[in-house]
């Protein structure tokens, strides 16, 4: 346990954004939303449910949109300890990830690890990220894309970044969208997504809003490497093709 988890209470909560439409894997989410689609066999959702039951959390909470009926039919209201709590996001045609962070603001008021519905990953790498501020990244590949950070000597997040790497003269990391966050941080957060929804920029990224916050020093994010065990975030066929190819049919069992 390093110096910045002492004192603090493991996160128990975890809050899944599902609301997309997942048009990129068309046609498997014709019928389903994204986080049902299978990994050898085995669907998204139900590897992250297994991996939370693994670490002890307590709550989950879905924000849904598309398809919420299938998502709401799979999980229920409770999954061993798991007490599970819907927020359902009427704009989810025309709206971004931030939106569906922003839907959460009035149902959590507890520290908590926020995570996309498109990713699949070694359960072992949440242990790590079981204390407020972390945020999971991994060494640049050819086949990421999307946000990346850069990171200081005290491996905290030094930067956001979107796309293009050409400038950087140090390694950037990807961001793999799995994030903890405390209480007061969040609070901070929810304050400045405000700004954003009050000034009509419900299409952005909730990452937007983190490359502020760390700009000005407002928020703080501790790494937490991914590289040592496999992830991957499908976003498309070929991303399918290549998660089945690290992924057995196997899932953890809880505890």
């Amino acid at each position: 346990m390093t110096y910045s988890t002492l004192h603090k209470e493991p996160v128990t909560t975890a809050l899944l954004l599902a609301a997309g439409i997942g048009s990129r894997l068309y046609p498997l989410t014709n019928k389903a939303p994204k986080c049902l689609t299978t990994v050898s066999g085995v669907s998204i959702l139900e590897r992250l449910v297994a991996n939370l039951r693994q670490h002890g959390f307590k709550r989950l909470v879905v924000v849904t949109g598309y398809m919420e009926k299938c998502i709401k039919d799979f999980l229920g209201t409770q999954i061993g300890d798991i007490t599970i709590d819907y927020i359902f996001s009427p704009l989810y045609e025309t709206t971004n990830n931030i939106y569906s962070l922003w839907m959460a603001r009035k149902i959590i008021n507890e520290s908590f690890m926020l995570l996309e519905s498109d990713l699949v990953f070694d359960g072992s790498l949440l242990e790590p990220m079981l204390y407020p501020n972390k945020i999971a990244v991994a060494r640049m590949q050819p086949w990421m894309d999307g946000t990346y950070v850069t990171i200081n000597k005290f491996q905290q997040v030094k930067e956001f970044f979107k796309d293009n790497k050409a400038h950087l003269t140090v390694d950037p990391y990807k961001t793999v969208n799995i994030y903890s966050i405390s209480l007061s941080s969040w609070c901070s957060i929810v304050k400045k997504i405000d700004q954003h929804i009050s000034d009509g920029k419900r299409n952005d990224y909730y990452e937007i809003v983190f490359m502020e916050m760390v700009a000005d020093g407002s928020l703080s994010f501790d790494m937490v490497s991914f590289d040592s065990k496999p992830w991957y975030e499908i976003d498309t066929i070929e991303d399918l093709a290549k998660a089945e190819k690290l992924f057995p049919l196997s899932i953890p069992s809880p505890n």
